[in-house]
């Protein structure tokens, strides 16, 4: 394979398009400049393995973004971004990034080339965030939809409200849809510890206070899922519905020995166990946004959060506390969850009169990261838009 073959292979690889299409206009005007560019330069250098195509088109949108007037170029290696596996909230975390080192003019005319793109794509914008106080803390709440019923996602420890973005757009059709950062993640973190299960079960009761709703349905994930029925015995009548995602009703022995492990050897040693305990192989094969998004909050976890949530999740003390739950309750498991496995969430469903069990095919803990669609089509068909 000569140069120019190697080129217009790895062209079509990087920019998603084939060059003789993309840059006939080139070849036009001038052979030679084509020829350097497929041969030379997509052949050359851009063909070497070191960095990784994802990693190449990074790299290349921040330079352009940096040197200005190549607004043409940013917009064609923003497509090429994405092509390669970019996320659309990368983008625009590297528009803010350009801020810092080239300038906001650049910077913010980076941002518009970017959304443009974006928009072409069908991307939704960012979600809105607001701050609130939450009893003895301040965090941040996303919210989706303007009318319609009330629903609060509740995420996984070590995680933040971004678990569940890919699920808050389509849920949000004929709902609000928010998600909080609970106490000692995200914007919430280094709140007051240590704390309680029962504590983080007011917190949640308290985001319903400070939004306004009286009630509202919830759907929680494993330690979300914990809170979501801490705060149901506490206070049953302020739930329209409760769904359990990959959760537990009862403490597992590991808790203390992984807030021991957070505490004592740091958050770098968390990544392994976590991530191979969330995630199926291929997924942390393909290493896609959301395994690189769950890679990143466990690295930049506090380890005395991370310490002081497994321990309240030691004094989980629900089990057999919600039979007389009155509202409608779905209990959602992953076939490929090995840590809350399907035989762990169809009993927290034999133990709660009335409960909705179902079971997501190939789907692993971590079910709004890996299958976001399946997850949100059993929300979607769960909960109702009046």
């Amino acid at each position: 394979m000569d140069r120019n073959e190697l080129g217009a292979q790895e062209y079509a690889a990087l920019i998603g398009a084939a060059p003789e299409q993309a840059l006939a206009e080139v070849a036009r005007r001038s052979p030679q400049m084509y020829e350097a560019v497929v041969g030379g330069a997509f052949g050359g250098a851009l063909a070497h393995a070191e960095l990784g195509r994802a990693a190449r088109e990074i790299a290349t949108v921040a330079i352009t973004a940096t040197l200005g007037g190549a607004e043409r170029q940013l917009a064609s290696h923003t497509r090429a971004a994405l092509h390669n596996g970019v996320a659309p909230s990368e983008l625009l975390a590297l528009a803010e990034h350009v801020s810092v080192y080239a300038g906001f003019p650049r910077a913010l005319n980076a941002l518009t080339v970017i959304d443009e793109v974006l928009t072409e794509q069908g991307v939704a914008r960012p979600v809105p965030l607001r701050r609130i106080t939450v009893r003895d803390h301040e965090t941040v709440v996303a919210q989706r939809g303007e009318s319609g019923p009330a629903v609060v996602l509740v995420h996984a420890l070590g995680l933040d409200w971004r678990m569940w973005e890919a699920v808050m757009e389509e849920l949000a059709v004929g709902r609000r849809v928010f998600a909080y950062d609970i106490r000692g993640h995200g914007a919430a973190a280094g709140s007051p510890s240590p704390f309680t299960m029962a504590d983080a079960g007011a917190d949640l009761i308290a985001v319903l206070d400070a939004l306004g709703l009286d009630r509202a349905h919830v759907v929680g994930l494993s330690y979300g899922g914990g809170i979501a029925q801490t705060a149901a015995v506490a206070h049953p009548e302020r739930f329209e519905s409760l769904a359990l995602l990959a959760t537990t009703d009862y403490p597992f022995d590991a808790f203390e020995s992984r807030a021991r492990s957070g505490a004592v050897d740091g958050m770098e040693a968390q990544v392994v166990p976590s991530l191979t305990r969330w995630f199926t192989p291929a997924a942390l094969a393909v290493n896609g946004w959301s395994v690189r998004y769950a890679r990143e909050r466990v690295l930049r976890g506090n380890p005395a959060d991370w310490a002081a949530a497994w321990r309240a999740f030691i004094g989980l003390d629900v089990q057999g506390r919600l039979t007389e739950f009155p509202s409608p309750v779905l209990v959602l498991a992953g076939t490929a969850d090995a840590s809350t496995t399907p035989a762990i969430m169809s009993g927290i469903a034999e133990r709660i009169p009335g409960a909705t069990y179902r079971e997501l095919p190939g789907t692993p803990h971590m079910q709004t990261l890996e299958q976001p669609g399946l997850v949100a089509a059993a929300l979607t068909e769960f909960l109702p838009l009046r």
